[in-house]
């Protein structure tokens, strides 16, 4: 049974074709700029909607206050972009605006329930398209709104399915568009330790997947970059063969990737010069390639992951009792990464909590989360008869920025973890 009638007919979407028009734009929600209480968000059990939308994957879900999940659904992109050599805005758009409706459908079918019985929605703000639709559903059935940051509902995703995680604990974001390093003190409270300062780690690893035409190998053909990346690198037979580390002297705990961007094309270029390599073809040295690289960035994320532990310490900014480090984002399905990291947290005595990776990459899950403990706390609830009128930011960095006092702590000369037994 369709649960609403065609939110597109409400906001003027025409989809034809390929091509979408719509009519005036209204400002962006994206982050309210102060918290509204609303009275009912203290009762004990409670269910909310989540949406997203944020990057290339439509996906719906219904989760409880008992953090259990009660409906899920997702339409994936995935196949459609690889075709496209990578995202394209205009066409995830696109896609989202054809399956919003039919994949939220999906998930109150699976939930058995229907928008009588949800207390909340919760929905990524931007691009449009999952806040549009909340929005429409909020207004027709007079429920609250609560607007979601994209980075915050992946940092707290583990607390859902890991009850060893408590606040305060440090997360590593790593995803195709971020690289944060932050410490999460609460529902809305964040402190930025790094950032990277360049590319993120999950764009090297399509960029390395698009120069090494991994594509083109059966096997791999369907899987995404980073995926496809490690499953080569299992084939290495001397993963260090290869060099190219994205060295940074400074003391601080941001990322710099780029770099190693730039190293990864000259070793290509060389070895398909050696191999006599076809225009379609996959250099001989590939799997070794992958190993390196894979490695390389494993390597930059504990050493950064590392010094951020040690100036948490330093600062007694998370007691010796209770540490957690959550890594979560598209980048932290990759088993090898979260190995070594597993291996730092070892020394420092943290609990390493890695969401499963159906929760790593983006989905409506985490946003459903992200609603139901913001909904607990009362923190950024909207009622539905003020979504027109709330005044919002649309820059959202992730929390409080003090990445000048990691620099001023100058931890150098840092004794890394060796990461012995990755390779």
């Amino acid at each position: 049974m369709t649960l609403v009638r065609a939110f597109t007919n409400v906001y003027g979407f025409t989809i034809q074709r390929q091509s979408v028009s719509y009519g005036a734009r209204k400002p962006n929600l994206f982050y309210v700029k102060h918290r509204r209480q609303f009275a009912s968000s203290k009762r004990s059990s409670f269910r909310i909607l989540g949406i997203e939308t944020s990057c290339d994957d439509t996906g719906v879900a219904i989760v409880n206050s008992e953090r259990q999940l009660l409906g899920d659904a997702i339409h994936n992109q995935n196949q459609i972009h690889l075709e496209n050599g990578g995202i394209l805005p205009p066409v995830a758009g696109f896609h989202h605006r054809a399956n919003m409706e039919p994949v939220a459908n999906q998930a109150f079918t699976a939930a058995g329930l229907t928008m009588s019985d949800i207390d909340a929605v919760a929905a990524t703000i931007k691009p449009e398209v999952g806040m549009k639709y909340g929005t429409f559903l909020c207004k027709k059935w007079k429920k609250p709104f609560i607007p979601i940051h994209h980075m915050e509902a992946h940092a707290l995703t583990a607390r859902m399915v890991d009850e060893n995680v408590r606040f305060p604990f440090l997360v590593l974001l790593i995803s195709g568009g971020h690289c944060l390093l932050a410490l999460v003190e609460g529902v809305d409270s964040f402190l930025l330790l790094g950032k990277s300062m360049d590319i993120a780690p999950g764009e090297v690893f399509d960029k390395f997947h698009r120069q090494l035409k991994l594509r083109n190998i059966a096997e791999l053909s369907h899987l995404s970059g980073g995926h496809a990346v490690e499953v080569m690198a299992r084939k290495a037979t001397n993963p260090v063969e290869f060099k190219f580390e994205p060295f940074s002297s400074d003391v601080t705990c941001d990322f710099f990737f780029s770099g190693m961007v730039t190293k990864i094309k000259h070793f290509i270029a060389e070895e398909e010069v050696k191999y006599g390599t076809t225009a379609d073809g996959v250099i001989e040295s590939a799997p070794n390639l992958c190993a390196a690289m894979q490695l390389s960035i494993t390597k930059h994320l504990c050493r950064r992951v590392e010094r951020a532990m040690l100036f948490l310490e330093r600062k007694s900014l998370i007691p010796s009792s209770s540490r957690s480090l959550v890594v979560s984002g598209g980048v932290a399905a990759n088993k090898f990464i979260a190995n070594g990291l597993k291996l730092v947290c070892d020394n420092y005595n943290y609990h390493l909590s890695v969401p499963p990776p159906k929760l790593c990459n983006d989905n409506g899950v985490m946003i459903a989360w992200n609603g139901v403990e913001r909904y607990r706390e009362n923190v950024g609830i909207l009622k539905w008869n003020q979504l027109d009128d709330v005044q919002v930011s649309t820059k959202c960095p992730l929390g409080k920025d003090i990445r000048q006092s990691v620099k001023d702590e100058k931890i150098s000369r840092v004794r890394y973890v060796k990461l012995k037994g990755l390779v």
